[in-house]
């Protein structure tokens, strides 16, 4: 289980920590927690495993938000042709027709599309995942509205590198590549990882019903 926890629904910053279940209960995987930058307006709920169903403010397209709740972790999407040493997980190098859709009014919306080249559809520039992004190197999936996705309902969450040390995101979580590539090495797919992000009282208060570290 990785865990975000923020000082309020308004907070774009939390630490992260990642945990193992063992026969003793959750263990921390790092010495500390991780600073982390979250959606520049702060968090409201999701749809993932959990979150979807609570009352409050809920994600929308556009919101400048990060989803809160639990969530799946879904595949690596990388410019790279593998991942760092260390890191064994499944994975997807990027290529010039790779698309992921934030657009709510296609039906593609939240999904990743390959397109065809030989039929490159209207949307397809404003749609493409960009190449050449420091930031974007690494992008490991949130399954935020994913199962399946709802239109407006909040489109391409994914931990990647910060911009800066102070640089807020529309939704994503971000961290130093120093600290995504850590993420990266530990998660494993056959351990079914997920990812809670909740503000401190929340997390208190749903951490026994829903198991949490």
């Amino acid at each position: 289980m990785i865990v975000t926890t923020t000082a309020g629904w308004n907070s774009s910053t939390g630490t992260m920590q990642c945990y193992d279940r063992t026969a003793d209960g959750w263990k921390p995987v790092f010495s500390k927690p991780i600073p982390v930058l979250l959606g520049r307006n702060g968090l409201a709920w999701g749809r993932g495993v959990r979150g979807q169903g609570e009352k409050g403010q809920h994600k929308r397209e556009g919101d400048g938000r990060a989803p809160a709740g639990v969530f799946r972790i879904g595949k690596i999407y990388t410019h790279d042709k593998g991942l760092p040493r260390g890191a064994s997980y499944p994975f997807r190098t990027i290529t010039k027709w790779d698309a992921w859709v934030d657009d709510p009014k296609l039906a593609e919306y939240n999904r990743h599309v390959v397109v065809d080249p030989k039929r490159v559809p209207d949307w397809f520039e404003k749609q493409k995942m960009r190449h050449g992004d420091a930031a974007y190197r690494w992008l490991i999936e949130v399954r935020h509205n994913a199962d399946p996705p709802k239109p407006g309902a909040g489109s391409a969450i994914f931990f990647h590198t910060r911009r800066g040390p102070d640089r807020k995101t529309a939704g994503c979580t971000t961290m130093s590549s120093e600290d995504l590539i850590r993420l990266m090495q530990w998660l494993r797919a056959d351990k079914h990882p997920q990812y809670t992000l909740l503000p401190r009282a929340e997390y208190a208060k749903y951490r026994a019903a829903w198991r949490l570290p």
